[in-house]
């Protein structure tokens, strides 16, 4: 071989060996390189050096890191580096070389620890000393090893004298070298220790900088060394092989703790919604960074619990596995911003919020292989199952964790020595008041009876914990109480966490009161719910700011009749200082005012049972005004045509533009669309209340374009809206509420049969309203009507015709007439969504009525500005209840007082702002779920149409829109048989349900009765009441009207109906072949048939003192029923011969009535329900039983001093939880 060709071995050997670290090899190599080409001295020098420094690196102890300083014993720096200076002087011919050279002195000193020299020592602006290089595309490897090397070398001593930031510009700036590695190209041993001790210090420093604020995450380039990172590991590694775990170097940090803090940055960027950092990854648009934010994070994910979990084995006894918990609660954190209201369906992938649930749990229960028994990967698992609508295994989790935590804390307790393992009390305490509120907001009985017992157990631990720390000072430094060994057991807990735990304990008392089948209890639990609630609303150590707990006292306090104290709080709760359109990761923009749409409610219901539906009415226009703009709500998309074909719908989806047009109710969930349709709902049964129930009709069509545009299109026909041929448009001057185009859209109607007619005078509106409405008991009322008063009579058809609901009765009744022409002022088409202040006018007087006050309607000049909601004025607020006296049954103490001193101190309670509801997470049910569940509303839209249809006498419309409700309740009836999960029956809704298929039925059937009442056939209307109890033997209003039914044929009002079909007479009349027998007539139609002949009941012929003449139905004796006895049991007439039912047939219809009354009114629908108890003092009445008719009366009176326009249970869906 030449020599030259030796030459070239030789160095290509010794490349070799420096890239592999084969340095025993080096001394022979060296020597031949130096015999066979002497002009690379400076080359052999280095290597020799470098060979020095591996080896007294070697001698060092095997767990000292790298840096540990070398003593000069084992490294002769004094004779070392004057020979590589020399040499590197001496070098002209090869800057490899020479680079080469500069690397190792500097090497030298940093191994020596003399860090101020090795940052002089070593070459400046690597990357164009690496440019300048003759060959800068034929770069040998070690020369990229030594670039890498020089890098890591002087930002390590910079950090070293902590220049952090200068130091990672060093390492910014040495990015390039890493292009080799990069490419693709395998590495050998030296470049990929380099290469990942540069990576690993550059990580771990930008991860310090982070933490001290040297750095911030919203810098473009914050992910950039762990990206790097990651790029190396995923060039480096074989495609589908896991990742190499363990450490990089002798002391090094183990590489997953690199991956950690990458999972720590992009986690503190998704938590802190920062910009997406854009170095070193291309972004085109604000919707692929927060997809590629995620992509980014679950890959990140997905490395260091690979690893961590590879790495880590199961516990012993005495062991922890902190790491792993640490991890999940992290992944925890992500998951719910990810899983807010912030983040949308579009920017999660496929599978959306689902998915990336089920992804959490998948990382959950791989966790649980590595830990034993801990309780925040089983509250996790609560949390994470709940969200995604498995309600079964979310409560397996909660009863896991807590029979696991009151173990180890009556050990702790015990033994005096806490467990780390176990959740601190504080952390114990919200758990519980969580599963207590999802209890309570998607069960039923069984659910609420367990949250009953939660609620006991969690007050019983309240007491054994010491005092919370108070809310005004926090930062008062307290102390703990300890052992004697100065631990502290039980730390005291946040005034946040109490407040907490005591709205918990109230709604699961509040619950429990309305589902329990024990009336006895009831009230006790009711008041025990008030006082839970006062205390987490305590202004010295509870949160008088939360607003469901303010929202669950103002309603528990509306059904307990104490409207004074209710409408404080709901005051208090609207009068605060809110921020419009704040951001809220976790509850969305205008989280206030969102929350406070049910408030809004609330005062309207709670204004109509003051007689105040003037300010009702506006009180459900301030649930939509509150957000000032009708685009911020509902968008900018044209809502006039609500109803549209599917391929336009699809264009616009299509259309780039839409996204821009999609308003609130587009990030709602259905609860609280839900919520916005029984305002609407409440605000047709004012307009009703006013202006009768023809207006109230044509309207309605406004409540289904709501769901149209809140739920989406549904395929159904809608009646017509007015018979133009039985009626006109009742021409009233005080118009409607504010239509739904008008006030929340902000568009004109285009429909002119809403625009009701202006009349000049008081007399022309008098002769139009008793001209055309229709005299329903929802718009007639007695002239003159004065305050309830009891007579037990037996009259029962007289008495029932003359009870008129009190709200009704004080509308039409005692408003005068100028007071009805301006009750309401139409909006004009200009109109902003705030009315402009209106001069004031005089003060309101109450209507004095039998010695009571009643508040009606004020005009509209007086009352146009929605600060009068809030008028601190006594007298629009202050009166008291009509019959406190004791006359009313299951009374208590007033709690008026009391509770406006403990939650605000003051009498007029201003919060200064509201908490944000933070319950419970987003729960994401099945598709199939949330069509059940929004069909089911949409049938409740359809039957309180067709109420309105029946109240109005427009029977055919009320049929028809009870025939799209049948339909619907059909389709739901055929999709839950087809159910195989078995959680969902015809009786039971399942978890998160409305309500049943049954009980479905039962409200169709119900309202048919009623309508078929309206007509005047109460056989058929008795037939479907007793069709609706089939399906749901508890339903209340199918009670009710059977109930009436029952003891209208008691009380001989319903005649049985004829054996024999009536026949006509010559002259067009119509008569019975039996005497006497009226059918289903009442006893005004029996009156009238006194005067029509009566065909004889003797053969003809057979002599009789009235032989050949007929009788009148006066000559035929009914027995008294005082006069019933064996005999006349036993000579009861034929079937065709009797003129009325047997006394036991009677007997037993009065009985049945009781029976089902009196279980009502026991139940927690019926407890409150004033037509329950008016007709159960009916049947008091007719049993002959006046006292307790007189007690029923009085307590029915009472209920309706304090009832609202609708049941106070519509406010919202979930019970008591907002």
């Amino acid at each position: 071989m030449s020599k030259p060709g030796k030459v070239a071995q030789y160095l290509g050997r010794l490349e070799d060996a420096r890239c592999e670290g084969n340095w025993d090899d080096i001394p022979e190599l060296v020597r031949k390189v130096r015999k066979h080409a002497a002009n690379r001295l400076c080359l052999t020098t280095t290597a020799e050096t470098e060979y020095a420094i591996i080896k007294a690196s070697q001698k060092q102890r095997p767990d000292s890191r790298p840096g540990t300083a070398v003593s000069s014993k084992d490294l002769d720096v004094a004779q070392l580096v004057p020979r590589l200076l020399s040499a590197i002087d001496a070098e002209n011919s090869y800057v490899e070389d020479k680079y080469q050279a500069q690397v190792c002195v500097g090497w030298i000193h940093w191994t020596v620890g003399e860090y101020e020299l090795a940052s002089v020592q070593l070459p400046l602006n690597l990357e164009n000393e690496a440019v300048q290089l003759d060959q800068p595309n034929g770069i040998s490897e070690w020369t990229r090893v030594c670039s890498i090397k020089a890098a890591y070398l002087k930002a390590n001593c910079l950090a070293r004298s902590g220049e952090r930031v200068p130091a990672l510009a060093v390492f910014e700036s040495a990015l390039d070298s890493l292009s080799y590695v990069w490419s693709g190209r395998k590495g050998r041993m030296q470049l990929r220790f380099w290469a990942e001790l540069f990576l690993t210090e550059y990580c771990m420093l930008q991860s310090q900088a982070l933490e001290q604020g040297e750095k911030t995450l919203e810098d473009a380039n914050s992910l950039a060394p762990f990206r790097s990172w990651a790029r190396y590991w995923e060039v480096s590694k074989p495609q589908g092989t896991p990742l190499v775990g363990g450490r990089g170097f002798r002391g090094a940090v183990p590489r997953r703790r690199v991956w950690n803090e990458y999972y720590a940055a992009i986690s503190g960027i998704l938590q802190q919604d920062l910009p997406f950092p854009t170095g070193f990854v291309n972004v085109t648009n604000e919707a692929s960074a927060r997809n590629q934010l995620r992509v980014e994070l679950k890959k990140v994910e997905g490395a260091y619990e690979g690893l961590l979990l590879s790495e880590t084995s199961f516990p012993k006894a005495d062991e922890q596995r902190q790491e792993v918990e640490d991890f999940v609660a992290a992944v925890m954190k992500n998951w719910s911003v990810l899983s807010g209201r912030d983040w949308h369906e579009q920017d999660l992938g496929p599978g959306g919020k689902e998915g990336l649930s089920r992804g959490v749990l998948d990382v959950l229960y791989r966790a649980t292989t590595k830990t034993f028994h801990s309780t925040a990967i089983l509250r996790y698992l609560f949390t994470v199952h709940l969200s995604v609508a498995e309600f079964d295994l979310a409560f397996h989790a909660f009863d896991s964790y807590l029979e696991i935590v009151k173990k180890g804390k009556a050990r702790v307790d015990k033994t005096s020595h806490p467990e780390p393992s176990l959740d601190d009390d504080a952390t114990v305490l919200e758990t519980i008041s969580q599963a207590i509120t999802a209890l309570c907001k998607y069960g039923f009985y069984a659910a609420a009876e367990k949250a009953h017992a939660l609620g006991l157990e969690l007050e019983g631990m309240l007491q054994k914990l010491p005092a919370p720390l108070p809310n005004v000072q926090d930062n008062i430094t307290t102390l703990d109480e300890e052992d004697g060994d100065g631990i502290i057991l039980h730390p005291r807990i946040s005034s946040r966490v109490y407040a907490l735990s005591w709205q918990a304990i109230g709604i699961s008392q509040a619950q429990w009161s309305r589902k329990t089948y024990d009336a006895s209890v009831r009230t006790e639990t009711q008041t025990k719910a008030i006082r839970s609630f006062q205390k987490s609303l305590s202004p010295d150590n509870g949160s008088p700011t939360d607003v469901r707990t303010l929202f669950t006292l103002g309603l528990l306090l509306a059904e307990q009749r104490e409207l004074t104290a209710a409408i404080d709080i709901v005051k208090a709760a609207l009068m605060s200082n809110k921020k419009t359109g704040e951001q809220n990761l976790e509850s969305g923009s205008y989280w206030r005012e969102r929350s406070l749409i049910p408030l809004w409610h609330l005062l309207a219901l709670l204004l109509s049972a003051r007689q105040d539906f003037i300010m009702a009415a506006r009180a459900c226009e301030g649930a939509f005004e509150q957000f000032d703009d009708p685009t911020v709500l509902f968008g900018s998309e044209n809502l006039q045509g609500a109803f549209r074909s599917e391929h336009l719908n699809e264009a616009e989806a299509r259309d780039e533009k839409a996204r821009q047009a999609k308003g609130l109710v587009d990030e709602m969930d259905d609860l609280e669309k839900e919520g916005m349709i029984e305002v609407k709902m409440t605000q047709l049964s004012l307009l009703e209340l006013l202006e009768g129930p023809e207006v109230a009709v044509n309207a309605s069509h406004e409540l289904l374009v709501l769901y149209t545009r809140l739920f989406g299109g549904f395929h159904t026909k809608t009646p017509a809206t007015v018979q133009k041929s039985a009626m006109e448009v009742p021409k009233s001057s005080a118009g409607t509420i504010k239509s739904l185009r008008g006030s929340i859209f902000g568009h004109k109607s285009d429909r002119t049969s809403r625009n009701l007619k202006q009349v000049s005078t008081a007399e022309s509106a008098r002769s139009a309203t008793l001209t055309e409405r229709p005299q329903t008991t929802q718009t007639t009322a007695s002239i003159a009507t004065s305050a309830p008063t009891i007579h037990v009579t037996k009259e029962n058809r007289e008495a029932r015709d003359a009870r008129r609901s009190r709200r009704s009765s004080s509308v039409h009744g005692r408003r005068s007439d100028s007071t009805r022409r301006n009750s309401l002022k139409k909006r004009e088409p200009s109109a902003q969504p705030r009315r402009a202040s209106s001069s004031g006018g005089a003060p309101h007087i109450p209507t004095v009525v039998d010695g009571e006050d009643f508040y009606t309607p004020m005009p509209d000049g007086t009352a146009s500005e929605r600060v009068d909601f809030f008028a601190s004025s006594k007298g629009d607020i202050s009166r008291q209840q009509s019959f406190s006296k004791g006359r009313g049954l299951l009374r208590f103490d007033s709690t008026a007082s009391s509770t406006r001193g403990s939650a605000t101190g003051s009498e007029n309670m201003v919060l200064d702002s509201l908490s944000p509801p933070n319950p419970l997470p987003m729960v994401q049910f099945p598709k199939d779920q949330i069509k059940r569940q929004r069909q089911t509303v949409l049938v409740k839209v359809w039957l309180i149409i067709a109420a309105f249809y029946r109240r109005a006498k427009m029977y055919s419309d009320a049929r028809g829109a009870i025939d799209e409700a049948r339909k619907l309740i059909e389709g739901l009836e055929g999709e839950v048989a087809k159910d195989t999960s078995g959680s969902v029956t015809l009786r039971d809704p399942g978890w998160g349900g409305k309500k049943s298929v049954e009980e479905l039925w039962g409200d169709v059937l119900s309202e048919m009765g009623y309508l078929a009442t309206a007509e005047g056939t109460p056989y058929p209307a008795r037939e479907y009441f007793e069709e609706a109890l089939m399906h749901y033997p508890d339903h209340p209003s199918a009670i009710v009207g059977l109930s009436n039914i029952l003891l209208d044929v008691y009380s001989e009002v319903l005649l049985p109906l004829p054996a024999i079909p009536k026949i006509t007479l010559p002259d067009g009349q119509s008569t019975n072949l039996i005497p006497g027998s009226g059918g289903a007539q009442t006893l005004a139609d029996s009156q009238r048939m006194k005067t029509l002949p009566v065909l004889p009941s003797t053969p003809l012929g057979l002599g009789t003192s009235s032989t050949g003449s007929l009788s009148s139905p006066a000559s035929t004796k009914i027995p008294p029923l005082d006069e019933s006895d064996s005999s006349s049991a036993e000579q009861l007439p034929a079937p065709y011969k009797a003129v009325t039912l047997p006394l036991v047939d009677r007997l037993a219809s009065r009985d049945r009535a009781y029976g089902l009354l009196s279980g009502l009114t026991r139940l927690g629908t019926g407890w409150n329900y004033s037509d329950a108890w008016f007709a159960l003092a009916r049947v008091h009445e007719e049993s002959g039983q006046a006292d307790k008719a007189k007690e029923a009366l009085w307590w029915c009176v009472e209920l309706e001093e304090a009832m609202g326009a609708r049941e106070w249970n519509c406010v919202s869906a979930n019970g008591y939880v907002l």
